[in-house]
């Protein structure tokens, strides 16, 4: 069997009268979903559409908490401690929780936004807190991350791991992304960031800043929605993965097939 990956899309990020990418187009597209739970997008109208949508498309539904940053999309750091950590993602996770039981859906996996993503790979107390959170509500979540702390200490509670690639962000020679200050931290190029995605998935690789090749595992590649032409890069993700002969599935099913191969 070829390689397997799951596409995954962040969706349900407008609030009120504020809409944000075209999630219509993107559900076609993707296998997955990271929902936004009202505390860097969303609100309760928009997470019942977009849950609904979901199920309606056999989308897997993803939980996607952040900060407590409206205002700042949650791509600003918060000097939170890991019990408000913990907090927030139960809150959060609660709330999206009792629309996908509403509609018959379970939710399968939570994905950190933003700003807290990011400090979930590097600090062990916000990356415990996530862990914590996550086996308490179900052992069978699945925890969505980067290499790093919060993937080390889910597996170490026994939780699923999936593994996720960003081919649009840039990745510094030990793992991390390169932050959004940063010039050069978001890839435009639509044929590089194809031809990144096409190497994560079938090659185990990504071009690093420094111009090295890291090792990466793909479990999902994030597609992003809120960048020019982003439903026409998706399509052509999707369609150059499929012709490379990579099957695309939910969660679910790369990790049972990665249970299997082993």
């Amino acid at each position: 069997m070829g390689p397997i990956v799951d596409l995954v899309a962040d969706l349900g990020e407008g609030f009120g009268a504020y809409s944000m990418g075209d999630d219509a187009a993107l559900l076609e597209v993707v296998s997955s979903a990271n929902i936004a739970c009202g505390f860097h997008a969303g609100d309760p109208d928009i997470m019942a559409a977009t849950v609904a949508e979901c199920v309606r498309r056999g989308v897997s539904i993803g939980a996607h908490p952040s900060f407590p940053d409206l205002r700042g999309f949650g791509r600003r750091a918060m000097d939170l401690t890991g019990t408000e950590v913990r907090n927030d993602v139960l809150y959060q996770f609660g709330a999206l929780n009792a629309f996908a039981a509403y509609h018959g859906a379970p939710v399968v996996h939570v994905a950190p936004h933003g700003r807290l993503g990011n400090l979930v790979a590097t600090r062990a107390d916000y990356a415990d807190a996530v862990a914590d959170a996550a086996a308490r509500i179900n052992p069978e979540l699945i925890v969505l991350a980067q290499d790093g702390e919060l993937a080390d200490a889910a597996a170490a509670r026994g939780l699923p791991v999936g593994i996720v690639g960003i081919a649009d962000r840039a990745y510094q020679a030990d793992g991390t992304l390169v932050p959004r200050s940063q010039p050069g931290a978001v890839i435009h190029d639509q044929p590089t960031i194809v031809d990144r995605t096409i190497r994560m998935v079938c090659e185990g690789v990504i071009e690093t800043v420094a111009g090295t090749d890291l090792p990466i595992v793909a479990d999902t590649v994030l597609l992003h929605g809120d960048t020019p032409g982003a439903v026409r890069l998706a399509r052509q993700v999707r369609a150059e993965l499929e012709r490379a002969g990579v099957t695309i599935a939910p969660l679910t099913q790369v990790l049972a097939a990665k249970v299997e191969a082993a």
